[in-house]
């Protein structure tokens, strides 16, 4: 009764993000509400003492895990927000990318700019980075919305072939599941996966667009931010390769030099609008975060992703781990990781590599599936639940084609 109640919750959340532009209920509001519901519900339906204290724990690490993702959201965003402010963004892009180019060959660059920043960067900062290339584009809705779902496509395809990509990708290496040269081979499918979205959305796309000119207004100082951004991205990914030591600690590192910098370079007055950086960061975006988390913590709570792995093992490893992708579009993919490596089912390199490529890239099959797609929800307001459903098809095609030649690959690799 219990469980059926909390499903029902996990439902209804659901369907307040895909029925938004009929309500018109913010899906931040709706899922931080029945997340906090379901948690409540959880306390009061606790009989013993003992059980109310195992939920309290539980509790407080989902609320550490959620924690650990604002602060290193918030963080991102600041600098994103700041550099965006002052033009950077957009003169980086006018550097890269030519002042007029047709939306063709537009959709081909982004989805590999995107693709290769995933690589190296976490799928927080890339989004951010290339959806700010979007703004600096004479882009009509449709196009707006096209690039986006190709963008969060890209990103999660990019952060499968390093471990600095992707948090489960660092989870299935830690395991000692998977060698990194092993995982470089995913960069092969996972290139080829996103050109193909990017030809297939740039089928019926004709003309070209231009860069909006933008006048240059920043300063040293900025230049100098910028370079510690940049440093801090570099820092993120060989300190936690080396040390263990958790992205958001140095991001935090780096935000707080950010600040300093501001501090000694400017005046009292400029100095505080530094630090209102911090509120251009959207927080609907943060709360729907907490609110899908949450509710991702109860249902790891009540055994459903316990429930998921055993009907994981009773069947092919290659075809498990194929639906395990897809079923990553609905349930975060780090659980649903953290349960299957739990369980350490006996699979092979090759099996290991198409998890990895699975539970990476399954995310993008519905906007909700993944931090990228719940980052790009927020900041292109085209793109909503139900608009995006319509390029689920396509999506699940290049998802396929990616999911095949890693196994070909791999099986090749070690046959």
């Amino acid at each position: 009764m219990l469980e059926t109640f909390l499903l029902t919750l996990a439902v209804l959340a659901l369907l307040s993000i895909i029925f938004e532009e009929v309500t018109h209920i913010n899906k931040a509001k709706t899922t931080l509400f029945l997340g906090c519901v379901s948690w409540i519900t959880l306390f009061i339906a606790a009989q013993t003492p003992e059980k109310s204290a195992l939920i309290s724990e539980e509790l407080n690490e989902n609320l550490l895990e959620i924690a650990t993702l604002w602060l290193f959201l918030m963080s991102t965003m600041t600098f994103v927000a700041y550099l965006n402010a002052k033009g950077m963004i957009q003169v980086m892009v006018q550097k890269i990318f030519p002042q007029q180019v047709s939306v063709r060959m537009l959709m081909l660059q982004v989805g590999m700019f995107s693709l290769v920043l995933s690589t190296f960067c976490d799928n927080v900062t890339a989004t951010l980075v290339s959806l700010g290339l979007l703004t600096t584009f004479n882009l009509d809705s449709q196009m707006r919305r096209r690039m986006a779902v190709l963008i969060i496509f890209a990103v999660n395809s990019g952060g499968v072939a390093l471990i600095t990509g992707d948090v489960t990708t660092l989870m299935i290496f830690l395991a000692g599941k998977v060698h990194i040269s092993e995982l470089l081979v995913l960069f092969i499918p996972a290139s080829i996966s996103v050109l193909l979205l990017a030809v297939l959305f740039s089928l019926k796309a004709e003309g070209s667009v231009s860069t909006t000119p933008m006048a240059q207004s920043y300063n040293t100082v900025d230049i100098v931010i910028g370079v510690i951004f940049l440093i801090t991205i570099i820092l993120t990914m060989l300190l936690n390769v080396l040390f263990a030591i958790p992205p958001v600690l140095t991001f935090l590192a780096g935000l707080s030099v950010m600040f300093l910098v501001g501090r000694s370079n400017k005046s009292k007055d400029e100095e505080v609008q530094i630090l209102e950086y911090i509120r251009q960061v959207e927080y609907d975006t943060l709360l729907f975060f907490l609110g899908i988390l949450l509710l991702v913590g109860m249902l790891k709570e009540i055994g459903t992703l316990h429930l998921l792995t055993e009907v994981y093992s009773m069947y092919d490893p290659s075809i498990s781990n194929f639906f395990t992708g897809v079923g990553s579009a609905v349930l975060d993919n780090v659980p649903l990781t953290a349960a299957l490596l739990k369980a350490d089912p006996v699979l092979t390199t090759a099996q290991w590599l198409g998890l990895t490529y699975s539970v990476g890239v399954g995310g993008s099959l519905l906007v909700i599936g993944s931090a990228s797609g719940i980052i790009a929800m927020s900041k292109v307001p085209e793109l909503t639940f139900v608009s995006y459903l319509k390029y689920v098809p396509a999506l699940l095609l290049c998802y396929c084609l990616g999911y095949s030649l890693t196994l070909f690959l791999a099986n090749h690799l070690h046959g």
